[in-house]
């Protein structure tokens, strides 16, 4: 279901595959953030409906730095040379804020695996996207 919403409003957006290299590491990790935070929404909804503000905290063990920082260091060597530069760039990349509440290193790795999770939309491929966000959820719920 959220596959089909993915593909849908990538074919109805001017963003093509094409144009991936001309987008910063922060500008695929600003989509991978949107694409990452729907993804857990949709999934915590289906587990059942509940206040808005357990629902939030459920959404935040996912969604927090640390959460995906381990995420990325788990899939790494799952990842195709082409997904690992997407990580290693976004990982790299000079945001130009400090986080507050969250270790650096966690705050960059997370960083990459945003970006990657751009990187996989804008190319439109979502097939192996829905792979890396299940094996994302799977990971962290087994912790």
């Amino acid at each position: 279901m959220i596959d089909d919403f993915f593909r849908k409003i990538s074919s109805e957006l001017p963003v093509k595959p094409g144009d991936l290299s001309t987008y910063s590491p922060l500008a695929l990790a600003y989509v991978g953030d949107a694409v990452f935070d729907l993804y857990i929404r949709t999934l915590i909804l289906s587990r059942g409906n509940a206040p808005v503000h357990k629902l939030h905290k459920q959404s935040v063990a996912f969604v927090k730095a640390k959460a995906q920082s381990d995420i990325i260091h788990k899939l790494l060597d799952r990842l195709d040379p082409d997904e690992q530069d997407a990580v290693r760039r976004g990982r790299n990349a000079k945001s130009g804020t400090v986080p507050k509440n969250t270790d650096i290193a966690d705050y960059k790795y997370a960083t990459g695996f945003e970006t990657l999770l751009g990187y996989l939309y804008i190319r439109q491929d979502f097939d192996r996207l829905m792979e890396v966000l299940r094996l994302s959820t799977e990971q962290s719920e087994t912790d």
